[in-house]
C-alpha cells in the first residue's frame, strides 16, 4: 500500500485533493475531522474547560479561538494537548492493513510536525494567500485567526522542497482534478 500524505497551507484545498484522489474506494484519514471529533468528546471539552478556565455553557471551541486571537501562549498550550492526540489516531491508521493500493492522510502540519517518514509520498497543495484567505472567511472564518494560523504554519517555499509534488490550486476544480490525476496516475 502507498501512503500518500497531503498537505499545504490553511484553506489552500487539501481536503478536495484528498477526496480527488480517494473517488470514494481508498480511505481518508483527515487531522482536521479528528480535531473536530475531539472537541465533541465531552471529556476532551471538560479537559479543555479546566485547563483554560472557560466558560461551561458557551461553545468551547469559539470561546477558545477568541482566547488565541490575544495570547499566542494559549494556543501553543492548546496545540501541545490537541498534536499528541492526533498523531495517536494518525499511527492508528497506518497500522490498519487493508489491500487497497492507496491510502490518503490529509495532514495540514505534516511538515511542520516531521511526520514525512510515515509516508511514501508527499503532495504540497498550493494556493495564493488572498485566494485561501477568501475561502477560510467563505466557511465563516475570522480572518484575524486565519493570520494567526496561517502564521503558524512553513512558508510553502520551504514545503515544497520537501514535497514529492506540487499541485497549484488557483484556478477551477476541473484544472484541479486534471492535475491530481496526472499525479495519481503514477501511484495506481
Amino acid at each position: 500500500m502507498i501512503r500518500i500524505g497531503i498537505t499545504g497551507s490553511l484553506a489552500s484545498g487539501k481536503s478536495t485533493v484528498a477526496k480527488i484522489i480517494s473517488k470514494g474506494k481508498y480511505p481518508i484519514f483527515s487531522a482536521d475531522k479528528t480535531v473536530a471529533n475531539l472537541y465533541k468528546r465531552k471529556s476532551f471539552q471538560k479537559r479543555l474547560t479546566k485547563i483554560f478556565n472557560l466558560q461551561k455553557k458557551k461553545n468551547i471551541k469559539r470561546e477558545l479561538g477568541s482566547l488565541i486571537q490575544y495570547d499566542k501562549k494559549k494556543l501553543k498550550k492548546l496545540e501541545q494537548i490537541v498534536h499528541p492526540l492526533v498523531r495517536k489516531e494518525m499511527k492508528k491508521k497506518l497500522r490498519k492493513k487493508n489491500n487497497l493500493k492507496l491510502s490518503i492522510f490529509e495532514i495540514p502540519l505534516l511538515i511542520e510536525s516531521k511526520l514525512m517518514k510515515y509516508f511514501n509520498v508527499i503532495i504540497f497543495v498550493s494556493s495564493t494567500k488572498r485566494l485561501r484567505l477568501k475561502r477560510y472567511i467563505g466557511r465563516k472564518g475570522n480572518k484575524k485567526i486565519f493570520t494567526i494560523l496561517d502564521s503558524r504554519q512553513f512558508k510553502p517555499t520551504k514545503k515544497i522542497k520537501i514535497c514529492d509534488h506540487v499541485i497549484y490550486n488557483n484556478k477551477n476544480i476541473k484544472s484541479l482534478k486534471k492535475r491530481v490525476k496526472e499525479i495519481i496516475r503514477i501511484y495506481e
